[in-house]
């Protein structure tokens, strides 16, 4: 299933009874164009964020259970004061000396192993993205890319090419090469030999293309794929790639800090040091931010010949944003909050799903959680029609989730990492009735 499709599954149907609501949907449709898509089949107007909260035009208030750009909460005091500071002060680029990049920089790779150790700048996942491969290519001398089946990288042309979700195969290049992702709710224990039986056929194909292998990119939480997060399937990919001459990339744009609950890394789960990392989204809680580190010797090739400059990447504003992120996450002790929360939240969700055999598996770390909807437990046949209503069921009681997954049947549950156990209750409060409700 495409990324187009999924969110589409998820898009305006002209369902609206509110007469405000109907000109903002129209305006929005005149002016942006059809390339933009809303959720739910009745649209959110949201107009104020707190934490986990947000609040619509008319006042009402809703779980958000699905924004990890946010990481922090909507609006956090301190983030919001250090941009305000920053902002009023100095903002300007790279190429002046400002202690501010530096200062983060050595905080971002205090974070990393300590092989990881350069960091580069950009304002969104796909320049992160597009610039890591660059830097893969010119460090391998091979273009070819190994990735899931369902992953998505960004929008440039570049991770377009590498983004299958997108549009499926249509999209994907000729140096690209798509493995199934590891799948642990239908694969069993066997699922990290497929996954590395995958992946070196996927590397046999692109050298007898003649486009040799360039990297192995994967979101080490398999977030577009459906949500899979055991941690044994990577290892031995990773040091398939490495033997054929290929780098590991970890994509950590939506499993990045600390949302698991175990370390600020997702792919510190599977036991691997990746060659690049790349982030984003959660990085400076809504504002465009983000980066690509690196280890140096993978870095030179490219550092030598191609003087990167990005005109707003790592500007002052965004980095006192990013910084006051860090001292969240570390101050209010998210990462262990993510652990806490989340358990308490997977075990409720485990308990709504042992009385409902449409709910084949719940399964995540910390705050990220898949809930796979079958059609019954024997089959272990995906259930979109029973994602999508639930969806909108849940919209409809003021809860926000999405869906992801090959067939758009894996609810997608990623909060803000301020999720309380308050915020369990109502969201579980309100699952059990939807799913109960199912037709």
């Amino acid at each position: 299933m495409s990324f187009s499709n999924i969110m589409d599954s998820n898009s305006y149907s002209g369902i609206s009874t509110d007469p405000d609501t109907e000109k903002l949907i129209e305006a929005r449709a005149h002016l942006l164009g059809p390339a933009y898509r809303l959720f739910y089949e009745r649209p959110v107007h949201l107009v104020r964020g707190r934490g986990s909260h947000l609040f619509d035009a008319d006042g009402a208030r809703y779980l958000d259970a699905y924004n990890n750009v946010v990481s922090v909460g909507h609006c956090h005091p301190h983030v919001v004061a250090a941009i305000t500071r920053q902002a009023e002060t100095l903002n300007t680029h790279t190429r002046y000396l400002h202690d501010g990049i530096v200062e983060y920089s050595q905080r971002l790779l205090a974070t990393l192993p300590g092989e990881v150790d350069q960091v580069m700048y950009a304002c969104t996942g796909s320049e992160a993205n597009d610039l890591a491969l660059r830097v893969a290519q010119m460090y391998t001398g091979a273009r070819g890319v190994i990735v899931t089946r369902d992953a998505y990288h960004g929008n440039t042309e570049a991770v377009t090419a590498i983004s299958p979700s997108i549009g499926g195969a249509t999209t994907i290049g000729s140096h690209v090469r798509a493995v199934a992702a590891p799948d642990s709710y239908r694969a069993g224990a066997d699922v990290a030999g497929r996954f590395l039986a995958d992946v070196e056929s996927a590397i046999a194909e692109l050298k007898a293309a003649g486009v040799g292998l360039s990297a192995l990119i994967v979101d080490t939480f398999f977030s577009s794929d459906g949500i899979y997060p055991d941690p044994s399937v990577l290892a031995p990919a990773v040091a398939a790639v490495r033997a054929a001459g290929g780098v590991f990339l970890a994509d950590e744009v939506q499993p990045g800090f600390g949302r698991t609950g175990e370390s600020m890394w997702g792919f510190t789960r599977h036991g691997v040091v990746p060659d690049l990392v790349t982030m984003g989204k959660p990085m400076a809680n809504g504002l465009p931010v983000a980066a690509m580190a690196a280890r140096s010797e993978v870095l030179e090739a490219f550092a030598r010949e191609v003087p990167y400059f990005n005109t707003f990447g790592g500007n002052p504003v965004s980095m006192a944003a990013a910084g006051a992120v860090l001292d969240v996450i570390e101050d209010e002790r998210l990462m262990d909050n993510a652990a806490r929360v989340g358990g308490a939240l997977r075990d409720e969700l485990t308990r709504v799903a042992a009385d409902n055999p449409r709910i084949g598996d719940v399964r995540g770390a910390g705050l990220y959680v898949g809930v796979e909807m079958v059609t019954g437990p024997d089959l272990l046949t995906p259930d979109r029609t029973g994602a999508h209503d639930l969806v909108n069921a849940m919209r409809d009681r003021k809860v926000l989730i999405s869906v992801c997954g090959t067939h758009g049947n894996v609810l997608k549950v990623r909060p803000p990492l301020v999720f309380s156990m308050s915020d369990v209750d109502w969201f579980c409060t309100e699952f059990a009735g939807a799913v109960a409700a199912l037709p």
